[in-house]
């Protein structure tokens, strides 16, 4: 059925009461490796274990869930912030003589998270009929049939449509038709000869028995209001899964953080911490858009700005002298028609690149 709007586009409305009692919920695993470096001339990394006070207490609290030999025990609970390997890296690390036959030590640790579905996190029935949480509603308003049933979760039958996935439907009244009768069903869409397969009208005729409508559906009322509803409801059991497709792991923004050596622009993924890129598409949109300003700040401000002394007699770039405090223009030999310019980095480094294969670019400055 749809349901308040939240399970528009395959997206699912999910019973607070069923995530409680521990539908989908999982465990992930995350594998962190901690690299125990030597840099020569007796340096090398250490693992040192946490520090007490002549009382014995921890001198810092984020080391509490560590052992004696500084690395977490097997099955501690690690809470944020917590440091579950103590190492200790030293001052002057100038790989001088370090000697590339050295054995290096690796720590591997496997973190393991228990986690309950939130809005985002994908599921999917056996049918490729996937989906994202839109919403988690409480149990006393969700609809619930005659007899007190209450669904775990809702899905839009707009999913239907265009997939063609009969198998779900059949695979819903199988289910709800083998709970009756107390025995299984097999999954076939076609009767065989053995008698091993359920026809859909035997389907039926089962669920007729058993005091259910034939073709599945249920007459249910409305949590909120307690109405019953205008239309009957297509219910049954169906096998959900969780995919591993979670919000946790895919969270990511950013306001400043580290930059790409050569271009000087932010890096990119969400594993180094990198900057969402406005792309061409996303360019064109602003410039319909008539938002210039927001262009400027985006491509510019935000990504790589740089200060350049540009020559307004031949129009390359020049350098600004700090002992004299004045540019200084080597292709006209002096500093006389010196301008001032901000222009990306990226763009500076691109007319470098083009004068080091004989292409002079040249900026005309009004």
């Amino acid at each position: 059925m749809g349901y308040s709007g939240y399970d528009i586009e395959d997206a699912i409305v999910m019973n607070k009461s069923s995530l409680d009692r521990g539908f989908g919920r999982c465990i992930a695993m995350k594998k962190h490796t901690i690299t125990k470096e030597n840099y020569g001339d007796g340096l090398s990394d250490r693992i040192a274990k946490p520090q007490r006070d002549t009382n014995g207490v921890l001198v810092m609290q984020n080391m509490q869930a560590l052992d004696e030999d500084g690395i977490a025990a097997p099955g501690q609970i690690i809470r944020n912030h917590d440091v579950y390997v103590n190492k200790q890296i030293p001052t002057n690390t100038d790989r001088r003589v370090a000697d590339t036959n050295d054995k290096l030590s690796i720590i591997k640790c496997i973190i393991r998270h228990t986690r309950r579905p939130e809005v985002g996190d994908k599921f999917s029935s056996r049918h490729g009929q996937k989906g994202v949480c839109g919403t988690i509603v409480q149990q006393e308003d969700f609809p619930f049939s005659e007899r007190g049933i209450c669904p775990d979760l809702i899905m839009n039958p707009h999913g239907f449509l265009s997939r063609m996935t009969i198998g779900k439907m059949i695979e819903l009244i199988g289910g709800k038709a083998g709970l009756s009768c107390d025995r299984f069903h097999y999954g076939s869409a076609f009767g065989e000869p053995s008698g091993n397969a359920d026809k859909v009208e035997d389907i039926s005729n089962t669920l007729i028995k058993h005091g259910f409508s034939y073709n599945g559906k249920d007459f249910l009322y409305l949590g909120i209001l307690g109405h019953p509803l205008e239309a009957y409801i297509f219910m049954g059991p169906i096998y959900y899964q969780k995919l591993k497709h979670m919000v946790l792991d895919k969270m990511h923004a950013r306001a400043s953080g580290p930059r790409v050596l050569l271009t000087r622009q932010p890096t990119q993924g969400r594993s180094r911490d990198g900057g969402l890129r406005l792309g061409e598409m996303e360019r064109d949109c602003l410039i319909a858009s008539g938002a210039s300003m927001l262009i400027f700040e985006r491509l510019m401000l935000s990504s790589d700005p740089y200060q350049v002394q540009v020559c307004r007699k031949c129009g390359l770039l020049g350098y600004y002298n700090h002992k004299l405090k004045a540019a200084y223009c080597s292709m006209c030999k002096n500093g006389e028609n010196m301008a001032k310019m901000r222009l990306p980095y990226a763009c500076k480094l691109l007319f470098q690149e083009l004068q080091s294969m004989n292409v002079v670019p040249r900026l005309k400055i009004g």
